[in-house]
């Protein structure tokens, strides 16, 4: 009993088998024109690896920047403060108002100030807050040590000679109460801080009765987003003056639209620069290849064939050079990383579709022109020799 494949399996078999050998010749064909002009092909591959490696470096810098910098304006204190008005104290529930407009996503460091006078009648700032989270607000403080115990004080450079020249204990007094501190620690800051001493709240408010005047805000998020709290912060404590530190804000927005406007700028310059080199290359590639173009044409292959094996080329060079371009670029970016922001910048695989894509892009854009000459080779006159 013999048995029958039904035609439309015949159909399939031989449409699959017919194609197979023009897969085959088409990679064959790739493979060759890769081989036999190594100098121009590696030229090429080597601009857009160039290209992918700064678009790479570029993109994973431009979407971690924003982050890294903010961080690093956070290190420099208060971005918001609030200051109760007419010289008066704020109210009890001021600090946890302010928590709950931060929602866990900042700190808030109060602050109370009073003048009191030494063992010689001599005038001195004194400020109360809360040490460890002042250590947070302010880490680009120069302290030799923080304060740690009760009557423990973080003196001044400038109010030391004035209270204790010889680093010893000393005592100050307000509204006919004294207390005896210890100069444990040193300040430098280069500004009005130099001229205070700082002692824990609690040490603060047992000796004067004087609750926080002042809150000291780090709070993260775009210049619209600190503006939306200063906003809020007002409406919620009328009895306080809410205002940005401008020059924290507006220096990191402007630090910012300026790092990513050359981030930017950068990438697109490299790229433009890699699309010429490579257009240079398939131009060249062309021109070498005349004659195998018009063997192909002379053959029976069309210009649609032909462009779209020449785009093909170009689409594969683009892609292999993404490849390798992001590998050396995220090595670039973590590099950079390193010597600029003091921390990691980790791989972005969202950035590598957009980088292959645009590699590929720019290899087809680089190859129009060559397509385009390749329309002109006429088989009859390049077989001739003309």
């Amino acid at each position: 009993m013999i048995a029958h494949t039904p035609p439309f399996m015949d159909n399939k078999l031989t449409s699959r088998r017919s194609s197979a050998p023009h897969t085959s010749m088409f990679l064959r064909m790739l493979m060759r024109a890769a081989v036999l002009r190594r100098g121009r092909a590696a030229s090429a591959l080597l601009a857009m690896v160039v290209a992918a490696a700064v678009a790479t470096a570029m993109l994973t810098l431009y979407v971690d920047v924003q982050a890294k910098l903010r961080k690093e304006f956070r290190n420099y204190g208060a971005n918001v403060v609030v200051i109760a008005k007419d010289g008066r104290t704020l109210p009890p529930d001021s600090q946890r108002t302010v928590q709950t407009a931060l929602s866990g996503r900042g700190l808030a460091v109060p602050f109370a100030y009073i003048v009191a006078r030494t063992a010689q009648g001599q005038p001195i700032v004194v400020a109360g807050t809360d040490l460890e989270e002042a250590r947070k607000l302010n880490s680009w403080w120069s302290v030799t040590s923080w304060p740690g115990a009760t009557h423990d004080a973080l003196v001044g450079i400038r109010a030391m000679p004035v209270v204790s020249s010889d680093g010893k204990a000393f005592d100050l007094s307000f509204n006919q109460r004294s207390i005896h501190l210890i100069p444990s620690a040193s300040l430098k800051t280069g500004s009005a801080e130099d001229s205070r001493i700082y002692l824990s709240l609690s040490d603060f408010e047992a000796w004067t009765g004087v609750q926080p005047s002042a809150i000291e805000i780090r709070a993260p998020g775009s210049p619209q987003q600190i503006n939306a709290l200063v906003a809020k912060l007002t409406d919620d404590l009328p009895a306080a003056e809410v205002r940005a530190v401008r020059q924290i804000v507006e220096g990191e927005a402007r630090v910012l639209g300026k790092t990513r406007s050359t981030l930017l700028a950068s990438a697109v310059l490299i790229i433009l620069t890699a699309a010429l080199c490579v257009l240079s290359t398939l131009s060249g590639w062309v021109l070498d290849r005349r004659r195998d173009f018009a063997i192909m044409k002379a053959l029976g292959a069309s210009e649609r064939m032909i462009a779209g094996f020449f785009a093909a080329e170009a689409a594969l060079l683009g892609a292999v050079g993404a490849i390798f371009g992001f590998v050396i670029g995220v090595g670039v970016a973590i590099w950079i990383g390193r010597i600029n922001f003091h921390a990691a910048v980790l791989p972005r695989l969202s950035v590598l579709p957009t980088v292959v894509l645009g590699s590929v892009g720019v290899a087809l854009m680089s190859a129009a022109l060559p397509i385009f000459l390749l329309r002109r080779v006429q088989p009859a006159m390049i077989l001739k020799g003309e």
